[in-house]
């Protein structure tokens, strides 16, 4: 059975806690979105780590990583990135984010092509979010009925196995392992400008994977497609909300190994 070991980077006193699944092959890095956790790429690592070394992180203010960072900045999140990727040994990893940790992963490849070798964007885009996201973030979290009694009930809540997997046990019950008041301030920045610019700086070969009933719409997927350099490639997956990683594992699996072997080598 493939297991991971924990990392731990330290960057300007953050903890950072890493999933590092091992292998010997080109190195992917996994971001998840936000409210996430690591443990929501397990499969995709263990799918992956067979023919390349797949770190995924717990970024910023989620799972075992620094629960209450004082700068949960884009700026910071990229950062983080490449601090992981210099600190584990990643020589230009391909870089797979879903919604925030796209974003992220975005913003990474835009101002440092020498230092990713492709981009994968898991239900993400450049568009501005929604000027009510984080009142819109703030209400849905609001809304757990916490703490879980267990993680069956959890499980039934979420709709997800992998989302219950991150809560954390107390002696009262089941909880997040993020504070809500720092998943609306990581958010906040996001719905400050479109960042049409900084995808049309993306200078590697890029793979874009949208849920069928995911929240990047089709006018901005088209626009994505339009400003995309040559060596972009979307593919929108039927059935599947915003987590495809969750949703269509079947799917994306062979979509990232194909996008992977097809890399240039150097």
């Amino acid at each position: 059975m493939v297991t991971w070991t924990e990392r731990i980077v330290i960057r300007d006193g953050v903890r950072l806690s890493c999933r590092d699944w091992g292998g010997s092959g080109s190195p992917v890095l996994l971001l998840h979105g936000l409210a996430g956790h690591a443990g929501e790429f397990d499969a995709v690592a263990a799918h992956l780590s067979a023919r390349h070394r797949v770190v995924a992180l717990d970024q910023r203010g989620h799972g075992a990583s620094e629960r209450r960072p004082a700068d949960v900045s884009r700026e910071a999140h990229v950062a983080d990135v490449l601090a992981v990727a210099a600190r584990l040994g990643l020589d230009r990893p391909v870089l797979v984010g879903q919604s925030l940790g796209g974003h992220t992963a975005m913003l990474t490849a835009a101002a440092h092509p020498d230092l990713v070798r492709g981009l994968v964007l898991v239900d993400a885009g450049p568009a501005a979010a929604a000027p009510d996201t984080p009142a819109t973030i703030d209400e849905g979290l609001g809304s757990w009925p916490l703490p879980f009694p267990s993680l069956d009930a959890a499980r039934e809540f979420l709709g997800s196995d992998a989302w219950a997997a991150g809560l954390e046990r107390r002696h009262d019950g089941w909880y997040p392992r993020f504070d809500r008041d720092v998943m609306v301030a990581a958010i906040t920045p996001v719905t400050t400008r479109p960042w049409w610019p900084e995808w049309q700086r993306v200078a590697c070969p890029a793979l874009v994977v949208l849920g069928e009933r995911g929240i990047v719409p089709p006018a901005e997927s088209a626009e994505m497609l339009r400003l995309a350099g040559p060596d972009t490639t979307l593919v929108s997956v039927p059935g599947s909300g915003h987590d495809v990683h969750l949703d269509r594992p079947e799917v994306l699996h062979p979509l990232l190994s194909g996008f992977l072997d097809a890399l240039p080598r150097t």
